[in-house]
Formats: structure tokens, C-alpha cells, sequence
């Protein structure tokens, strides 16, 4: 992860960032920068493994990312959705449109079924239920999209619940954004982390929750974290100067995502705490 600066140089692409010519997972982040980033894309990342791949978050500006990318959003198969806001749904409405009158199939999406079902009634079904009728009826979410398995895991916390794309392990568990008075995750909005391949944490928008590490030690052990981390104290994400408190094994793998355009400011201050740094958009992470 490089420490330094937060953006890279544009590079074309095709369908082959959709694929890998070995074993290995890569995570590249088609954006990094936080809700209203100017300069950076929003914090939306392609996981890809052999043949198999997913995007983590389709947000308002992510088409245009992947167009700049060489990618339309109809070249993607598979969509893990972390929580509602636009930043991190905002490119879904394209997402099913496009799909279902140009490239006529169905993505698929990795969701619980309970956050399914709350993602379409409160922000996709006004985009996209009324634009036809099929026998007398508006269309339905399983018209436009495909579901994935999302078991969960009896027994665990955080409503931890599992799903694979194929060769690509994705277990997802609640955390703690949204409303900022939430005291913990089960009186927050939904909103989900993810454990890919049981190694990498990604915890797309979470507040500082150290309780969040107590539930993961012991079942996984991880070889990278890429923390939401914002450039201020408050509100609902985690700032710089909550997480440097974090233990220093676990600063020792993280690299901060989700951040506004003032972060190479404070990147030699991230150093200093001990984080690997600033995420790079476009700059692929490889996990052999």
C-alpha cells in the first residue's frame, strides 16, 4: 500500500482487469475518496480472482469511473452492497437499466435478503420499477436483478452472514455507521463490512467501533484491512485521529480508504501513526 500519494495516474483498461491469469486476489479501488470527493472517484473497489469477480459499492460516479477504466457497468456480474447511501448505491439505477434494455440480462447482487428487500423499497424502486408493466404489474426487484445465496452463520454476531462469487469467500457482518446517536450496530441503520477470502477486512463506512476487532480475532486472520477514515473528528465514520488508537499489529496491515481531497496533507501523519497509508485508486492490491 503506498504511503504517500492518494491518487494515480489513469490508466485505459478492459475486461481484462475482470480476470486474473493465476490464483491470486486483487483488490483495486475504482475510487477512494469519500461521499463528495472532487478530485477522487467515490470509495467503490473491484475484487477480482481467477475468472470471478465482484464490485464492492456502485456509487453515483462509479459508471464514470469505470468507463475511465475502460469498463461499462453491464461488464460487471456481480455487486456486494454495503448500505444506502449514494455514494455507495447511487450507480445502481444505470446499473439495472442498462442491463435490462441494452445488455437484456440480470447482474447479480450479493445482499442479506433483509437489506435486499430495504434497498429496493427505499431507493431503487422509484428509478426502477415504473418504467414498464409486466402483466398488469410494475417491475419487481427479481425482474432486474439476480439474488445470491447469502447464508447465515448460526450462532455468530453482527448478523454475520456468508456468500461466494464463485472462488471468492465474501463474509459480511453489521457495523456501526449511521445515525451518529447509534450506541452500537444493532441500533444502527444496515450498513456491512466484509471479510474477503477470509483474510482481507474491508470495512467500507463504519464509526470508530474498537469492538469491531474483539468480533473478528479469533475467527480470522488477516492479512490487510482497508479502514473507512475520514480527515475529521465526528459525525459517522471513523476520523484519523480516532484510529491511530487502535492497536499497532492491526495499523501495522491497514491501509485508510474512504477520505477526503485534503489526505495527502495528512499522509506523513498517517505514517507516523503507524497505517500503511492512504489507498491509491486504480493501483490493483495483490494477495498471492
Amino acid at each position: 500500500m503506498d504511503e504517500n500519494s492518494t491518487t494515480a495516474i489513469p490508466r485505459k483498461g478492459s475486461s481484462d482487469l475482470l480476470t486474473r491469469n493465476d490464483r491470486s486476489l486483487s483488490i483495486t479501488f475504482i475510487g477512494a475518496g469519500s461521499a463528495f470527493t472532487k478530485k477522487l472517484y467515490q470509495n467503490n473497489a473491484l475484487v477480482v480472482k481467477g475468472n470471478d469477480h465482484v464490485l464492492i459499492d456502485c456509487g453515483t460516479r462509479a459508471p464514470e469511473a469505470l468507463a475511465a477504466l475502460g469498463l461499462s457497468v453491464t461488464d460487471v456480474k456481480n455487486y456486494l452492497i454495503t448500505h444506502s447511501h449514494a455514494d455507495h448505491i447511487g450507480g445502481l439505477e444505470e446499473v439495472m437499466l442498462l442491463n435490462r434494455y441494452v445488455a437484456k440480462k440480470k447482474p447479480t447482487i450479493v445482499a442479506p435478503a433483509a437489506y435486499r428487500k430495504f434497498l429496493w423499497k427505499h431507493s431503487l424502486k422509484g428509478g426502477a420499477a415504473y418504467n414498464e408493466r409486466i402483466d398488469g404489474r410494475y417491475l419487481r426487484f427479481e425482474d432486474l436483478w439476480e439474488a445470491a445465496d447469502v447464508v447465515p452463520v448460526a450462532g455468530a454476531d453482527r448478523q454475520l452472514c456468508e456468500a461466494r462469487v464463485g472462488s471468492i469467500r465474501l463474509s459480511m457482518f453489521r457495523t456501526k455507521h449511521i445515525p451518529d446517536s447509534a450506541p452500537s450496530w444493532r441500533s444502527s441503520s444496515p450498513s456491512y463490512g466484509v471479510v474477503i477470502d477470509d483474510r482481507i477486512l474491508y470495512t467500507s463506512d463504519t464509526r470508530f467501533d474498537p469492538e469491531l476487532f474483539d468480533f473478528l480475532e479469533g475467527r480470522y486472520e488477516l492479512d490487510a484491512i482497508f479502514h473507512d477514515c475520514q480527515l475529521f473528528t465526528g459525525g459517522v465514520h471513523a476520523s484519523l485521529e480516532e484510529l491511530k488508537e487502535l492497536p499497532a499489529p492491526i495499523k501495522a496491515i491497514t491501509g485508510l480508504m474512504h477520505f477526503g481531497d485534503g489526505a495527502d496533507a495528512y499522509a506523513d501523519k498517517a505514517a507516523e501513526y503507524g497505517f500503511k497509508g492512504f489507498v491509491r485508486q486504480w493501483s490493483p492490491y495483490i494477495f498471492d
